[in-house]
């Protein structure tokens, strides 16, 4: 089984979608002849054709109507926006177009596209490069959101999204297309979307995290077994739309504590529907209040202040003691 970097796992799940179905297109700013700013479309012109995976204008709004367009005449569109900040141009396929054509429409037309873009920090982006923005992308009914925190259930749920009816956006952790490296299957095979994995077992308190935080959620936890002797449980959500209540609350039941962990900014994201998806269903089984650790509610810092703004394993640490101490 090969060793993949998260952009080499991709690239073999866009392959593997691209030979299997002659419907799958790929398409965005400088996918082509460059392979993509981080190279996750390198070699796939030249392999299927210039037809099939092509260049556009620097234009979001194009990108995103075109995409609309060609899903409901029987195509399966990738579309790529080239940076999450850029999303704005192409907000109204992305979250009125696509999630409500179905819907609109009786069922006589759907939207299976996927919707690619990286985002952030921890790489030192440049400003809207790496913004945090699947808070805002996951209030959109009918549009389904994933987020893989490594290569394996990134070659995974980009198969699966490109074979889902519905419009999927695909968010690529900047900091992981490089620094994660793991065993990938070849040939196919898909990770459910949906559906949460636990990454560490435990029985005294449960962190909910995603993205680059399951990694930095991982080191608290090994740190704090050796402190002081804890069992954190871990949980990797994967799926940020529509969410594993089930996995996240029978975790919950057993430890009787809950963290949540998010890069995004603190207010009305992720964390914030976790928490309530608690409260609602798992609030008399604990035994203290769940823990949220956010960056505070501002713009992504810029570079020279990014590494403040970010949680760390040191206010990972901390929070998770506060709710086993409380």
């Amino acid at each position: 089984m090969p060793q993949m970097t998260m952009v080499k796992a991709i690239n073999d799940a866009l392959r593997v979608e691209l030979k299997r179905d002659p419907n799958v297109l790929l398409f965005g700013e400088d996918v082509g002849k460059n392979g993509g700013v981080f190279r996750v479309s390198d070699g796939l012109q030249k392999e299927f054709g210039e037809d099939r995976v092509f260049d556009t204008p620097l234009a979001e709004s194009g990108i995103g109507g075109l995409a609309v367009g060609l899903a409901s005449q029987g195509f399966r569109p990738v579309a790529e926006i080239q940076f999450i900040g850029f999303i704005f141009e192409a907000m109204d396929s992305i979250c009125v177009q696509a999630p409500r054509l179905r819907y609109r429409t009786g069922g006589r037309f759907h939207a299976p596209i996927v919707f690619r873009a990286p985002l952030g920090g921890g790489v030192k982006p440049p400003e809207l490069h790496g913004d945090p923005l699947e808070g805002l992308l996951t209030q959109t009914p009918g549009l389904k959101v994933v987020m893989p925190s490594n290569p394996y259930d990134a070659k995974g749920l980009m198969i699966s999204a490109i074979r889902d009816n519905d419009p999927v956006f695909f968010l690529e952790h900047l900091k992981l297309y490089f620094s994660q490296k793991a065993d990938v299957p070849e040939g196919e095979y898909t990770v459910p979307i949906g559906k949460a994995n636990v990454v560490r077992e435990g029985s005294d308190v449960t962190v909910i995290t995603y993205g680059a935080m399951v990694h930095t959620s991982l080191k608290a936890a090994e740190q704090l077994e050796k402190e002081r002797g804890a069992k954190v449980e871990v949980i990797d959500l994967r799926t940020l739309s529509p969410l594993d209540t089930e996995t996240i609350i029978q975790s919950v039941e057993k430890t009787g504590r809950a963290v949540v962990v998010q890069e995004a900014q603190r207010s009305s994201g992720i964390a914030a529907e976790v928490i309530a998806q608690i409260n609602e269903h798992a609030i008399l089984k604990l035994e203290a209040p769940v823990k949220r650790i956010a960056p505070p509610d501002t713009v992504i810092a810029f570079p020279m202040i990014e590494d403040q703004w970010i949680p760390d394993v040191k206010r990972v640490v901390q929070g998770i003691n506060e709710v086993l101490d409380f």
